[in-house]
C-alpha cells in the first residue's frame, strides 16, 4: 500500500520531492516575514495614536507651565507701568490668561487617563481662583492705586499662580511618566517580536538543514554515482553500467548514460576504422603505418611504394566506381602475394592516397625487395574484369632500403617516394632510391626557396632578343628572356628552374617581375624608341589566373605605356590544357589592347577548330621546322602551309631560331613576316644591348 501511494503521489521523482520541500520552506519564510511585519504594524499604529494624544498632551502641559510662569512677569510689568501704558500691559496679560484657558480646554479634550483628569480638575480650580484674585487686583489698581494692588499681588495673586504652576508641574510629571511607560511597553513588544523572529529563523534553519540532508541523500549521492560513471566513460571505459535507482530522474539519466556509452564505443570503433583503415580496400592506411612505427628507428627494412598507372584515365572514362573496383582488386592481388610469403616475416601492406600502396618488408638485401616486386608485378598480368570492361593494370614502383644506418619510417617512405617519382619522370616501371636523386631534389627545393628572394635582391635579369621584319628589314621589337645570376651558384639556366617554378606556382612571381621589367624598359624607351615592342612569355599557371588581365592593365597604367607595345606570348600546349577557359581569358587580354602570340607553334596538339577561335595576332614557328629548311622540301612545304594558314587567319608569322642566311632567304621566299635568332643577334643585356641598338636600329626609328 505504501509503495502504491508513493508511486501515485510521484515521490520517486526528484521534482516532486523538491517542490514539496521547497514549498514548505517558502511557507515558513513567508511566516517569518509576515508575523514580524504584523507586529510592527500594530506597534506603529499605537505609536501614532500616542504621538497624536499623549505627546500633544505633554506639549500642552509644558506650554501651560511656561504660560503660568510668564503671566507672573506680565503682572509685575503691569503693576509698575504708568496709567498711559497700562492698556498695552492689560492686553499682554489677557493674552497670557487666554493661553492658559485654551491649553486647559485642549487638555480636557485629549486626556483620557483618570488621574490626569483629576489633576486637570484641580488645575481648573486653581485657574478660577487665580482669575478671581486677578480681577480684584485689577480693580484695586484702578481704584486704590499701585501700592494696594502690589500688596494684593504679593499676598494673593502670587500664591494663586504658584498653586496653578504646581498643579501644572504635577500634571507634567505624570505625563512624562506615561511617556516612559509607553516607551518601555514598546521596547518590550519589540523584544518579543525579535524573539519570535529568532524562533522562526531557527525553525527555518533546522528545516533547511533537514531539506539539505534529504536532498543529499536522494539527489547528490545518485548524481555522484552518475558522475563517476561519466568520468569512466570519458576515460574510455565503456563497460561499466549505471545501476538502477529509486529516483525516477536518476534512473532515466543512468539509462541514457548506458546508451551513450554503448553508442560512443561503437562510434569510436567506426572512427578508428575510418582513421586507420582505407574504406575501399580495408587495408591499414598511412596514419596506421606511422603510428605503428612511431618513435622507432628502422634497420634492415625495405619499402616498395606502388602507384596504379592510368587511374585518372580509368576514373574519367569508366567512372569512379570502376576505379574503386580496380583499386580493390589490385589490393587483393598484392595481399595474396604477401600472404604467400614466409609467414615468419611481418610484411605490412598499407593503402595510401589515390591508387598508391606501400609495402614495408623486413629485408637485409635488395634481392629480397626485388623478388617481392617481381611476384607482385607478375600478379598484375591479368586484366581486372569489371562489368563489361577488362582493364589492364600496371603499377609504377619506387624502392628504398635501409640496411646499416638506422632511419625513421618517415625517411624510408620519403626515399621510396623520391624513387617512385624518378621512375615516373623517366617513364620507367621502377626505380631504386639513391643519393643522387636526393641531392637533385634538395637542389631544386633550395632553388625554389631562393627564387622568391632573388626577385627582391635583383638577381634576375631580363635579356632581350631582337625581331626583324623580313619585308622591310627593320627592327620592330624584342622578346624578353629571364636569366638568373645566383650569388653562390653563378648562372642558372632557365631550363633548370622554370619547370619547377611552374609546378609549384612560383612562376607567377617570375612573370610579374618580367612584366614589370619589360614595361619599365618601354617607359625608358619612350623618348628615343617609341615604336619598339617587348614580348613577355607567360606560363600555363598564369593562364589559369583569372586576375591576370587586371594585373596587366594595372602595370600599363603604372608606366603609362600604350597597350600594343606589350606582347604576351604563350605556348600552344599551355593553351590546349584548358582551351575554353584560356580563350575566355585571352579575349579579356585582347580587350586591353595588348598583342597576343602563340609561341613554339607546331610542337603542341592544338586543333584548327580552336586556332581560329583564339584572339591572337601572331604565330611563332618553332626552330625545329626552320632548321636547314633550304635542304628539306617536305619541311619547306609544311612551313609554307603554316605561313599561308597564318595569313589566312590574319596573323603575323614569325620564325624562331634562324641561324643561317639560307634559312632567312628561304623564309623570305615563303612569305614569312619576321624572324629572330642568332643570325640576327643572340639575347642581349645591359651595355651590349644598347650598343647593338645604336648600331642596328636606323635613325628613322628614333625620335
Amino acid at each position: 500500500m505504501l509503495e502504491q501511494l508513493i508511486n501515485q503521489l510521484g515521490f520517486r521523482r526528484i521534482g516532486v520531492r523538491l517542490a514539496i520541500s521547497y514549498g514548505l520552506l517558502l511557507v515558513l519564510i513567508a511566516a517569518l516575514i509576515l508575523m514580524p511585519f504584523s507586529q510592527i504594524q500594530k506597534m506603529t499604529a499605537r505609536n501614532k495614536e500616542f504621538t497624536q494624544k499623549e505627546m500633544r498632551s505633554l506639549l500642552d502641559v509644558q506650554a501651560l507651565s511656561l504660560s503660568a510662569e510668564s503671566v507672573s512677569n506680565a503682572l509685575l510689568q503691569l503693576l509698575t507701568s504708568s496709567r498711559e501704558k497700562r492698556e498695552i500691559e492689560y492686553a499682554l496679560v489677557d493674552v497670557k490668561n487666554r493661553q492658559i484657558t485654551d491649553l486647559i480646554e485642549s487638555l480636557e479634550t485629549n486626556l483620557n487617563d483618570q488621574m490626569q483628569l483629576d489633576n486637570l480638575q484641580r488645575l481648573k480650580l486653581r485657574k478660577e481662583n487665580y482669575y478671581r484674585i486677578f480681577n480684584e487686583m485689577v480693580n484695586q489698581l484702578e481704584d486704590q492705586g499701585q501700592e494696594i494692588a502690589k500688596q494684593t499681588f504679593i499676598e494673593d495673586v502670587q500664591p494663586a499662580l504658584s498653586a496653578l504652576l504646581q498643579e501644572s508641574k504635577i500634571l507634567l510629571d505624570y505625563e512624562q511618566k506615561l511617556v516612559q511607560q509607553h516607551q518601555l511597553q514598546s521596547q518590550d513588544e519589540l523584544e518579543k517580536t525579535g524573539l519570535l523572529v529568532i524562533i522562526l529563523s531557527s525553525v527555518i534553519i533546522l528545516f533547511a538543514a533537514m531539506l539539505a540532508w534529504l536532498t543529499t541523500r536522494s539527489v547528490i549521492k545518485p548524481l555522484a554515482i552518475l558522475e563517476q560513471n561519466a568520468l569512466r566513460i570519458a576515460s574510455g571505459d565503456y563497460t561499466s553500467q549505471v545501476p538502477a535507482s529509486n529516483t525516477e530522474e536518476v534512473t532515466r539519466v543512468g539509462t541514457a548514460l548506458n546508451l551513450m556509452s554503448a553508442a560512443i564505443a561503437q562510434r569510436e570503433r567506426d572512427i578508428e576504422q575510418f582513421a586507420y583503415y582505407d574504406p575501399i580496400t580495408r587495408l591499414p592506411n598511412r596514419t596506421y603505418l606511422l603510428k605503428a612505427f612511431e618513435d622507432q628507428e628502422l634497420e634492415h627494412y625495405g619499402m616498395i611504394l606502388m602507384d596504379l598507372a592510368r587511374l585518372k584515365t580509368i576514373n574519367e572514362t569508366l567512372g569512379f566506381d570502376t576505379g574503386d573496383y580496380v583499386i580493390s582488386d589490385v589490393a587483393k592481388r598484392i595481399q595474396e602475394v604477401t600472404q604467400a610469403l614466409d609467414s615468419g616475416h611481418k610484411h605490412l601492406l598499407t593503402k595510401l592516397t589515390g591508387g598508391a600502396f606501400a609495402l614495408l618488408i623486413p629485408a637485409r638485401h635488395k634481392d629480397t625487395v626485388t623478388e617481392i616486386f617481381e611476384r607482385i608485378d607478375a600478379a598484375m598480368g591479368q586484366p581486372v574484369r569489371c562489368n563489361q570492361h577488362a582493364v589492364d593494370v600496371s603499377l609504377v614502383y619506387g624502392f628504398a632500403i635501409v640496411t646499416e644506418q638506422k632511419i625513421s619510417l618517415i625517411s624510408l617512405m620519403r626515399n621510396a617516394e623520391v624513387a617512385l617519382y624518378a621512375a615516373k619522370r623517366y617513364t620507367r616501371q621502377s626505380a631504386w632510391y639513391n643519393d643522387a636523386q636526393e641531392a637533385s631534389r634538395l637542389s631544386h627545393l633550395s632553388l625554389l626557396s631562393d627564387l622568391r628572394s632573388a626577385v627582391k635582391a635583383s638577381e634576375l635579369q631580363m635579356w632581350l632578343q631582337p625581331k626583324l621584319n623580313l619585308q622591310n628589314g627593320s627592327i620592330y621589337g624584342f622578346e624578353s628572356l629571364v636569366r638568373w645570376q645566383h650569388p653562390e651558384r653563378g648562372f642558372i639556366s632557365p631550363a633548370e628552374f622554370i619547370p619547377f617554378a611552374e609546378k609549384t606556382g612560383y612562376i607567377s612571381i617570375v612573370t610579374q617581375w618580367m612584366l614589370d621589367s619589360a614595361l619599365l624598359k618601354l617607359h625608358a624607351w619612350k623618348q628615343h624608341y617609341p615604336n619598339l615592342s617587348i614580348a613577355v612569355n607567360v606560363s600555363t599557371y598564369d593562364l589559369r589566373d583569372r586576375s591576370f588581365p587586371e594585373r596587366v592593365v594595372s602595370l600599363l597604367k603604372k608606366y603609362d605605356i600604350a597597350p600594343h607595345l606589350l606582347k604576351i606570348e604563350m605556348t600552344e600546349s599551355g593553351i590546349m590544357e584548358d582551351p575554353q577557359a584560356t580563350i575566355e581569358l585571352l579575349n579579356r587580354l585582347r580587350d586591353t589592347g595588348v598583342g597576343l602570340s602563340i609561341d613554339d607553334f607546331g610542337t603542341g596538339y592544338s586543333s584548327l577548330a580552336y586556332l581560329q577561335k583564339l584572339p591572337v595576332d601572331e604565330l611563332k614557328i618553332d626552330r625545329s621546322f626552320v632548321s636547314d629548311i633550304q635542304h628539306a622540301e617536305t619541311t619547306k612545304k609544311l612551313v609554307r602551309t603554316i605561313i599561308e594558314m597564318g595569313h589566312g587567319l590574319n596573323l603575323h608569322v614569325v620564325a624562331e631560331g634562324i641561324e643561317q642566311e639560307q634559312e632567312k632567304a628561304t623564309l623570305i621566299e615563303l612569305g614569312c613576316d619576321a624572324m629572330q635568332g642568332y643570325l640576327l643577334s643572340k639575347p642581349l643585356y645591359g651595355n651590349s644591348l644598347q650598343e647593338w641598338m645604336n648600331l642596328h636600329i636606323p635613325l628613322s626609328q628614333k625620335t
